[in-house]
């Protein structure tokens, strides 16, 4: 009998690795499939600049802005019948976004697409979490966060693809029938769990979705409004206002979405500081640069995201060597080194960009962008969780795979803004002019970030730290820290793990 129990729970396991991948692996490949498929896009359904940006951050946006209210969702109300909820929202929205007749509509089912990985992605990890034991999880882990790896790196080969050999129409039916098989699986193999006492934080929600709305929809109008318009000036005056209340709020209440306190860590401080402008400079950066392969140099879809993998798809192939670069010298100066070859990568680029350069001239700034993101994104979960209490993990790693959205969002802003200012779409010509400032703004953010990261102690001063300090040995993103949450998690079931990463 116990033998049979076992192998049930090994396979009931299995189908809830296979049902959450599945389902984040769709969310995360959502952030960028669309960015090769944008010409294209842009010559069926019109819309200029600005609508090409909300296509990307309609969807960036209100991910990153509920992605805490869906968690908590979840744990007060049942996280399969939220993850259920949040799939069949995601699959219907895609489905309408294939269908939509316009951009503006089509930026409308981006927003609710954005709202269903919402619900749906923070989920993926508790359930996980309740389903597999502690002693196999680390493996389960991984592998789900392999999985959202490949969605990263072959968003844009796979938009592109689609685009090119079907119609961009495709990157988003590819989601339905997915979407279909995944939600009667998920009504079977998945087992109900609760957290009921999770708080809900609406008037939080409400006030960064407002300010957050108004900063990004003026950066978004300074090409046809000007930077000293009255719409860009209202927008991001009252935008900031909003986040002071939002910070005031965090401040100040008793169950915040995002507590405000964490952040008098040194370790939260750093990595969120550098994970918020990296994520802006690169972002940014292919929103352009995608568009830059096949509007500046010809390249087909599918030959643009071929040619971005060396960038996006290193991760793949470096992150074991980082995470054993974190494991001997500690996580800071891994993600140091990282952000600093990204900024290097950026800069690069914007250095020999020109309508008629070969790929060859382009590999070593991608190549070099491509290490520096796979060495920050090893250790980054690990510095996220290291500098909060236990009961506190589950909201440090929402805050800041949102904050990450929220950079992701404000780049494509920024650098269209620049690009715009100095380019446009007229010629391949027009368009490098347009693109190089906004590189360079690009690698200045993850410049930034770099410096940002050298907040984060180190491991000799972490593990001189007393614990009454608010820090405790590990916090450099060592394998200590990740035994210590491993036999945490393994005293206690519900503790809640970090979110998944959507890039």
């Amino acid at each position: 009998m116990k033998a049979q129990r076992d192998r049930a729970g090994r396979g009931g396991a299995v189908w809830v690795l296979v049902i959450t991948s599945v389902a984040g692996f769709m969310a995360a490949l959502d952030n960028l499939v669309v960015t090769t498929a944008l010409p294209s896009i842009r010559e069926s359904l019109g819309g200029g600049l600005e609508e090409l940006e909300w296509t990307v951050n309609a969807y960036t946006l209100t991910f990153a802005v509920l992605l805490m209210l869906g968690a908590a969702l979840g744990d007060r109300f049942g996280r399969r019948r939220l993850f259920m909820s949040g799939l069949a929202l995601f699959t219907v929205a895609s489905a309408a976004a294939a269908l939509s007749p316009g951009i503006e509509e089509l930026i409308a089912f981006r927003a609710v697409q954005g709202v269903g990985a919402a619900v749906m992605m923070p989920l993926t990890l508790t359930l996980i979490g309740a389903a597999i034991p502690a002693e196999r999880r680390g493996a389960a882990l991984g592998i789900f966060g392999a999985v959202t790896g490949v969605a990263v790196a072959s968003g844009p080969l796979i938009g592109g693809s689609l685009t090119e050999h079907i119609s961009w129409q495709w990157i988003f039916w590819l989601n339905v029938p997915i979407g279909l098989v995944l939600l009667p699986l998920a009504r079977l193999r998945l087992t109900e769990s609760y957290a009921p006492k999770a708080p809900l934080d609406i008037r939080g929600t409400v006030l960064v979705s407002a300010g957050l709305f108004g900063i990004v929809y003026a950066l978004v109008n300074t090409a046809s409004h000007g930077w000293t318009s009255p719409v860009v000036l209202t927008g991001l005056i009252a935008g900031a206002a909003v986040l002071g209340l939002f910070v005031r709020h965090g401040l100040r209440a008793a169950h915040p979405m995002l507590p405000m306190r964490l952040f008098r860590g040194r370790a939260f401080l750093g990595i969120n500081a550098a994970s918020l402008l990296m994520f802006l400079g690169m972002f940014g950066s292919i929103f352009l640069l995608s568009q830059f392969l096949q509007s500046g140099l010809g390249y087909s879809p599918t030959e643009a995201g071929l040619r971005m993998l060396p960038w996006t798809g290193m991760p793949i192939l470096v992150a074991p060597v980082a995470g054993l670069l974190s494991d001997r010298f500690g996580g800071r100066p891994v993600v140091v080194t990282g952000l600093a070859l990204q900024a290097v990568g950026l800069a690069l680029f914007a250095l020999i960009i020109d309508p008629g350069m070969s790929y060859a001239a382009q590999l070593p700034a991608l190549t070099t962008g491509g290490v520096g993101m796979a060495l920050y994104f090893a250790p980054a979960a690990s510095l996220v969780l290291s500098g909060v209490r236990p009961e506190e993990q589950g909201i440090a790693s929402g805050a800041n795979n949102a904050l990450r959205e929220v950079g992701g969002a404000l780049g494509v802003s920024v650098l269209a803004a620049v690009f715009a200012a100095r380019g446009g779409y007229g010629s391949p010509r027009l368009f490098v002019d347009g693109t190089a400032p906004a590189l360079w703004i690009g690698a200045g953010a993850v410049a930034l970030g770099a410096l940002a990261a050298l907040l984060i102690p180190g491991r000799r001063a972490a593990g001189h730290r007393s614990p009454d300090q608010g820090e405790r040995p590990g916090q450099d993103g060592s394998r200590e820290e990740g035994r210590d949450l491993g036999q945490r998690k393994a005293r206690d079931p519900e503790e809640p793990g970090p979110h998944p990463v959507a890039v």
